[in-house]
């Protein structure tokens, strides 16, 4: 049988039994279900190692739990440093207008939207946003006017009324 398949086997076999006994570690379905996943994931990394243990089920198990307590305490800090610096300020605007921005946003091909992104929210220069994204600025002033224009299209298709809130991405040259 080769490790892959003894993998398969496995994961068939023991991956529901996995998930219910990481649940009553965790208390957390999917926290269980990712923590036995990421168990896996390592067992694929190095099949001729984890073919050769005499209870690979155990093996998972250990991985599993060590997963989900790492994660737990990382999680742990991560609400710790949270507590101490407050609240994370409002920034979500619910607006139509904003939120027909946002669906237009997501329409256009990547480059375009990150270089739109990084240039009128995040208020890079042309020159950062080609670091940033490791292009050329050349390539990154390409992408911000097909970027306008698509948007725009976009932005005219779609019901905003408010000329400010389409004509607000063409304020910079």
């Amino acid at each position: 049988m080769s490790h892959g398949d003894l993998i398969a086997e496995l994961y068939a076999g023991c991956f529901r039994r996995l998930v219910v006994q990481l649940y009553a570690v965790t208390g957390d379905l999917s926290e269980a279900q990712e923590a036995v996943q990421e168990a896996f994931t390592r067992a694929l990394v190095a099949p001729q190692r984890f073919a050769g243990l005499d209870n690979p089920e155990a093996w998972l198990r250990r991985v599993a739990v060590n997963v989900a307590r790492s994660r737990y305490r990382r999680r742990r800090v991560f609400e710790g440093l949270l507590r101490r610096i407050g609240p994370p300020p409002v920034v979500a605007d619910h607006s139509p207008e904003h939120l027909t921005l946002l669906a237009a946003l997501r329409r256009l091909p990547e480059g375009q939207r990150q270089a739109l992104a990084l240039h009128y929210l995040v208020d890079l220069s042309v020159d950062e946003i080609a670091a940033t994204l490791g292009v050329s600025a050349g390539t990154v002033k390409s992408r911000l006017s097909r970027g306008r224009h698509a948007l725009a299209a976009l932005l005219a298709d779609s019901d905003v009324t408010d000329p400010q809130e389409t004509g607000r991405i063409h304020a910079r040259p």
